[in-house]
């Protein structure tokens, strides 16, 4: 091994090239990059709901091994004089640190900086003043009440009523100084200040646990007042308060009443504060939207459409009077996670005029389709220029759909989501306007790939320049990225990251299309480490997990958070959600993830109770013997030997999956009481899994270490989870490899085993077998869909069958991103980025500030890299190939420290920020090349060498031992111990004898034509 500690910094496509580029020397003394508050983006932490929040901060590359010793932190006033000075800390620590002043009152707002001074004595400038401003900290700072227009009704399902349009006009007299308008919703609400919009944010306020927590904003709206007279309106929309949400038509689950609720307060130079509240004072009208639901998409009149109620001096007279309503009993709290924003727009590669109507289209109507290259979250933005010749009262229907087939919008997917836009078109320009119509949806979203835009014949005259797609998402900031020398591999790991964000709108959603859209906590919990490495979304996990908190009952998570599941017709007859394994486990697992990826402990110390209350609930179905066994279980869900029409048929037996749930539940309780700080606690929950884990050996286990079931998910959860003796690891290890081998190396998990069998894989020694697995191409598998032209992860391993045709299972979505949590162990593990390997031993090792650089390369692959944004800043590992030697480059941020782990199983090597090279031999990189394969190797050598296996495959395909290669490894799996020549002698095809001979000489061509190529 050889080590070069370089003094430049490549950028991330230099890097990841593996080519050196010089910068310009470093300065001795650290600056402060960026001061964070909470999990909120710089510059956004107006309306914090935190009284005394966290700030975090990074520091510029600079001296090498930089490690801060000191930090101090004051408030400064607008002119930058100091207001307030806190006592230097002598620490470490700078992500998530505590706030050091005063506790901040409902609406202060100050200034805070941060400086830092380096173990080697040098101090930084101040930092550039963060603004940091309190949002309305307690229930009696709203003097607002919920207003509506809609009638008062039961639960169920209202009668579709246009979007209601509310509004008041206001004086603002001379002096304002700031204006904040706190704003929130029963339903969706967009708001206007004199006609502009407040703020960017869509689908405001969110998805939450309604009946527990409503969630509001705070906006700055000073730039948007005048002086005089002014006007702010709103309008509203069903949204997921009143709208249908999951499947059977049930509607308005929460509530029968769009209702508006804001308060707007304007500060004058004279200390003086007025406000303008939603009270009985403000007029109602129906707006230009006659329908929007989130499943079945919005249907606008542009007739109605005029923006002149939005603006001052509008006579509301004929409007009515709203309805007053009580403040709602849940907690009103400020939003902690980022909102919903558009945060691109897709140009279509093709828009194409049908020969007949479209999909659901009108006979005689005209239809182009629209392909955006890419399948999309958001909604189709069309533009009717006036050049088209559309008249007033023309009806445009735009419908989407994520995959064609037969030549037609694959719909049966959407179920019964109709995800249909339509549009009733204005004749001559209004508002001064150039007669140009914008169409788009305000209420609604689809998942989509295909739009078919239906409507009169000048609608064949549109072009790419009249359409794109709107891309939405929770706009969380980007942390992660990959890149390797397999191309495929690249493109499954950008239809990871577009699936993830494509499902991040607000809540982690299972998918984007169908009648469903909901927050699965299993997929959540299967996906949140990927996630956490692609996004900065503490905050986003933040939030969901006080809904998981306040949705359960009596311990158990629901299946979905927030639960609209649970209760009489759907799950639980009793109206209580129903526990299942890994679902609910998000309760426990999410906030440990969060903690690992962040260093935020205070999500530990707020989720306990509600982890203990999962585990408890656990116990208890267990019983004395500590085997959850009977009852409900996703299980293995969607293991690909499950039929289309029983996706919890997989091969693992739900009792093993439930009760390793349980031990490993109990274990991360006890990793969270040590991190807490809560030894007796961490003393029963650590004896609690061991309990577990013994009931599951005697139970589940053989002595050699076969795992009832004996398929891969099994194996995977008990290496990855320590539950086996170590006796027994290494066979079951092994079994797992010749499990993979002899399924062809095709993927044979679900939801609960694909997170984990690389894992497991190369925690045993088998890590070429994972590459091999990750890298199989044929169905089922992950790059099955990359070669099928997929741009998200699909929700089956075959959700598009190999004819091109839909999978025939009811629950066909192609936007889930739940098996595509494999990338973690792309970054962990192909690339060599990994957060601290045991950070209940050492807290402050989380949240990055220790790194696990541990590269694995394989699978003949010649590079790979991965980078991080971590809380210490950005991290980077590259790995090349060069002529005969493996290299390896890491960039470790200020303050942040690694351990290196090279492939050669050396010691391993620690290391402080900076950048750092590492060179091998290939050989010992790579291990021992193995000897070609011959008739005498083994046929587990056989299988383990692809270029030998690929040949010999098709000689016993044409024997009939299987219809391909899968079926084939299948066959001779019972010879894995046996010679190539013994195979080929023995091997035969269902129900006949073995081919013998004429098998052997193919076999023996196949592998001498192998030695050939390669000599």
């Amino acid at each position: 091994m050889t080590t070069d500690q370089a003094a430049t910094t490549p950028g991330p496509s230099a890097l990841q090239a593996g080519a050196p580029q010089a910068v310009a020397p470093r300065a001795k003394a650290p600056r402060v990059l960026a001061l964070r508050v909470e999990h909120q983006r710089p510059g956004e932490a107006l309306g914090t709901g935190e009284a005394s929040p966290r700030l975090s901060w990074q520091v510029a590359p600079g001296p090498r091994d930089w490690v801060q010793a000191r930090y101090e932190l004051r408030l400064v006033d607008d002119r930058g004089a100091a207001t307030a000075t806190a006592d230097p800390v002598e620490s470490p620590d700078q992500v998530l640190v505590p706030w050091p002043f005063a506790p901040l009152a409902s609406r202060q707002r100050v200034l805070v900086q941060v400086r830092t001074t380096g173990a080697d004595g040098a101090t930084s400038p101040w930092s550039a003043p963060e603004p940091v401003e309190a949002g309305l900290l307690h229930r009696e700072d709203w003097s607002a009440v919920p207003v509506t227009a809609d009638p008062a009704g039961e639960p169920g399902a209202p009668v579709p009523s246009p979007a209601p349009r509310v509004r008041r006009a206001f004086t603002v007299r001379a002096g304002l100084v700031r204006a904040r308008l706190h704003l929130t919703a029963l339903g969706l609400v967009e708001a206007h200040v004199n006609g502009r919009r407040v703020g960017d944010e869509l689908l405001a306020p969110g998805w939450t646990a309604y009946r527990a927590r409503l969630r509001y904003r705070t906006h700055d709206v000073t730039g948007l007042l005048v002086e005089g007279e002014n006007a702010v309106g709103a309008l509203l929309g069903n949204g997921w308060w009143r709208g249908r949400l999951a499947w059977g038509g049930r509607r308005a689950l929460y509530g029968t009443q769009r209702a508006l609720l804001a308060q707007l307060e304007l500060t004058y130079a004279d200390g003086a504060v007025e406000r303008v509240v939603t009270d009985g004072s403000w007029r109602t009208s129906p707006g230009e939207v006659l329908e929007d639901d989130l499943y079945d998409g919005e249907h606008v009149d542009q007739r109605l459409r005029d923006s002149s109620w939005l603006r001052p001096g509008f006579d509301d007279s004929t409007w009515a009077p709203v309805t007053e309503l009580p403040l709602p009993a849940a907690e009103l709290v400020a939003a902690d996670s980022a909102p919903v924003r558009a945060v691109r727009t897709v140009r279509p590669t093709g828009v194409r005029v049908l020969d007949a109507p479209g999909t659901g289209a009108e006979p005689g109507q005209t239809t182009v389709r629209v392909d955006l290259g890419e399948n999309v979250v958001g909604h189709l933005r069309v533009r009717v220029r006036p050049q088209l010749g559309a008249q007033e009262g023309d009806r445009v229907v735009v419908r989407q759909a994520e995959v064609l087939e037969h030549g037609a919008l694959g719909v049966r997917p959407l179920r019964t989501a109709r995800a249909t836009d339509t549009y009733d078109l204005a004749g001559a320009a209004r508002d001064g306007g150039t007669g140009e119509q914008v169409l788009e949806p305000r209420f609604t979203f689809h998942g989509f790939r295909y739009a078919e835009v239906s409507g009169p014949a000048w609608v064949a005259r549109l072009t790419a320049d009249d359409v794109e797609g709107v891309v939405i998402t929770s706009d969380l900031e980007p942390a992660g990225g990959f890149s390797c020398s397999e191309p495929l591999l690249g493109q499954l790991h950008a239809n990871v990251l577009r699936g993830w964000q494509g499902n991040a709108v607000d809540v982690p959603t299972d998918c984007p299309q169908r009648d469903e859209r909901l927050g699965w906590t299993g997929d959540a919990q299967v996906f949140s480490p990927t996630a956490s490495f692609l996004t900065r979304s503490g905050g986003f996990w933040t939030s969901w997990l006080k809904d998981v908190a306040a949705e359960q009952v009596d311990g158990a998570v629901p299946f979905v958070v927030p639960d609209v599941l649970s209760g009489p017709g759907v799950f639980g007859s009793d109206g209580a959600p129903v526990p299942a394994a890994a679902w609910g486990d998000a309760g426990v697992v999410v906030p440990w993830v969060v903690f690992e990826r962040t260093g935020d402990t205070g999500v530990l110390a707020r989720q306990w109770p509600s982890m203990v209350a999962w585990v408890e609930r656990l116990l208890r179905e267990a019983g004395e013997d500590l085997l959850w066994s009977g009852g409900f279980q996703f299980g293995d869900w969607l293991d690909p030997t499950a039929p289309p029409d029983d996706a919890a048929a997989a091969q693992a037996d739900p009792d093993v999956i439930a009760t390793a749930h349980l031990a490993r539940g109990a274990d991360l309780l006890a990793r969270t009481a040590r991190v807490l700080g809560r030894d007796d606690d961490a003393a029963h929950w650590s004896g609690v899994a061991q309990r577990v884990r013994e009931a599951f050996v005697a139970e589940y286990v053989t002595g050699a270490g076969r795992v009832l079931s004996d398929c891969p998910t099994v194996y995977a959860v008990a290496i990855c989870w320590d539950l086996l003796p170590p006796s027994a690891r290494q066979h079951a290890g092994d079994r797992l490899a010749d499990l993979v081998r002899t399924s062809g190396f095709r993927i044979s998990t679900g939801f609960v085993g694909t997170p984990l069998v690389t894992d497991a894989l190369t925690l045993t020694g088998h890590v070429e077998v994972a590459h091999r697995l990750l890298l199989q191409r044929r169905v089922p598998s992950w790059l099955y869909p990359v070669t099928m032209g997929a741009t998200t992860v699909w929700e089956r391993w075959d959700s598009m069958l190999p004819d091109g045709t839909i999978n025939p299972g009811e629950m066909t979505s192609f936007n889930h991103y739940a098996l595509g949590a494999v990338a973690d162990w792309m970054h962990r593990t192909l690339a060599g980025l990994a957060p601290a390997a045991d950070p209940a031993a050492d807290p402050g090792s989380a949240g990055y500030r220790e790194l696990v650089v541990a590269p694995r390369p394989g699978g003949g692959l010649t590079r790979a890299s991965a980078w991080h944004d971590t809380p210490y800043g950005r991290a980077e590992v590259a790995w090349r190939v060069e002529g005969g030697t493996w290299h390896l480059h890491v960039v470790v941020p200020p303050g942040a420290r690694a351990l290196v782990h090279l492939p050669d199983g050396s010691a391993p090597v620690r290391t402080g920020s900076g950048e750092h090279a590492f060179s091998l031999p290939l050989a010992a990189a790579l291990g021992a090349v193995s000897a070609p394969v011959g008739l005498d190797s083994s046929v587990r050598d056989l299988l383990d060498d692809a270029r030998a296996w690929d040949a010999v495959a098709p000689a016993l395909v044409g024997a009939g031992v299987g219809e391909d290669d899968g079926e084939a490894a299948r066959r001779i799996a019972p010879l894995l111990e046996r010679s190539v020549r013994a195979m080929a002698l023995s091997a035969s095809a269902p129900g006949s004898v073995p081919a013998g001979t004429p098998l052997l000489q193919a076999v023996e061509r196949a592998l001498e034509e192998v030695a050939a190529s390669s000599s």
